[in-house]
């Protein structure tokens, strides 16, 4: 019964159940945090969460996800939001939260999310706020549509964005893990022949992708659970957002595949053009923050031993690491490495730690995305 009711909602895909979808609905008992929606164009909706503290950061905080999933994986419940954390902080909280596109948005380039995301609610918050200056996060494809914009900013003298923080982002490409294994030719141009004809790709195929780099969790468990032993799956917020995909646009999603996991564009210098911008990374000259996706460390201490960057580099240098342990548990593995590029003038670094003279780097985790810390 569990089996066909999955072909039945899948319409005759089948499409495993992996948590009680009745258990939660939005806005009561997931994306909880209150906030309201600012403004809007055709690719997003800027949403604003007001600090919950008496006394509040100037600088705004603007939040840029991925468009593979909803927003909310940063506020689903109290306990485990992250913007809830933020405003209760004293941030004034912005966040993009991407259309679902269909046909209609067939069209929209990977300059066009730029464009109607990060450079348009930079507009939007000055408007509502008065303020310049914005602190930036930046997560998954969200951080890479992040580094762009960075780059594309600098190139034009642009200096609203006085920090940036990325969330498990990809911005070189040459290792992409397990997902590399879709992204040969022939899967390509199987699937750029398919998203010619609808316009768009489905969300369910982007999801099936990522359930098969993790079959034992995402797939074999619950055929056990939820065939063989006929139990119900449990309540669990991150998998009720985990099966709320979205779709994308075929051009977008064309140019992202071809440009950055194929040939690895975005760190060659000058590779993308970008409203007819060539995108250089090494340009980027605000602080920025790296945040990995190994484990829950609560905080990292890097010693850099001398002129380092975090990009460009002709060899890896092994690296002197201090992890923190949260009560008696070990922190978790982090990998973090740092590549090490000839000597030059101090004002020519890029990408750098905007603190030479202590040659130190903090990088802070989420810890389970509950109360994070945040490096000074």
């Amino acid at each position: 019964e569990n089996l066909l009711n999955d072909m039945e909602r899948g319409n005759g895909r089948l499409d495993i159940s992996m948590t009680d979808y009745q258990a939660f609905r939005l806005g009561e008992n997931v994306a909880t945090t209150s906030g309201k929606v600012i403004y809007q164009n055709e690719l997003m909706q800027l949403l604003q969460y007001s600090p919950s503290t008496e006394q509040v950061f100037r600088r705004p905080l603007l939040i840029v996800p991925p468009w593979i999933n909803k927003f909310y994986i940063l506020d689903l419940q109290p306990r485990n939001s992250f913007i809830q954390w933020a405003v209760d902080q004293g941030h004034t909280v912005f966040v993009i939260s991407w259309v679902n596109p269909d046909e209609r948005l067939a069209h929209k380039a990977f300059e066009d999310y730029m464009v109607e995301g990060p450079q348009a609610a930079l507009d939007a918050i000055t408007l509502a706020t008065s303020e310049q200056e914005v602190n930036v996060i930046g997560y998954c494809i969200g951080g890479t549509l992040t580094a762009t914009t960075l780059a594309y900013m600098a190139s034009r003298d642009d200096q609203r964005i006085k920090s940036a923080t990325f969330f498990t982002s990809l911005l070189d490409f040459s290792e992409p893990g397990e997902i590399g294994v879709f992204i040969d030719e022939e899967q390509l141009a199987e699937l750029e022949s398919h998203m010619n004809k609808k316009g768009y790709l489905e969300g369910h195929h982007m999801a099936t992708v990522f359930n098969l780099m993790r079959d034992n969790d995402l797939i074999w468990s619950f055929v056990v659970n939820n065939y063989l032993l006929g139990r119900d799956p449990f309540p669990f917020d991150l998998l009720y957002w985990n099966s709320d995909c979205t779709r994308m646009p075929a051009m977008m999603h064309t140019f992202y595949l071809r440009k950055m996991y194929q040939e690895n564009l975005l760190v060659q210098p000058g590779a993308i053009e970008i409203c007819g911008v060539p995108i250089d990374l090494r340009k980027i000259q605000v602080p920025t923050y790296f945040v990995d996706s190994r484990g829950s460390y609560s905080a990292l201490e890097v010693d850099l031993c001398g002129d380092a960057d975090l990009l460009w580099a002709d060899k890896i240098r092994a690296l002197r690491l201090r992890t923190h342990r949260r009560g008696n548990q070990p922190s978790g593995c982090a990998k973090i490495l740092l590549l090490e590029q000839p000597e030059e003038p101090q004002e020519s670094r890029s990408m750098a730690t905007q603190c030479a003279s202590t040659r130190r780097l903090l990088v802070v985790g989420l810890g389970c995305m509950g109360r994070p810390s945040w490096g000074r």
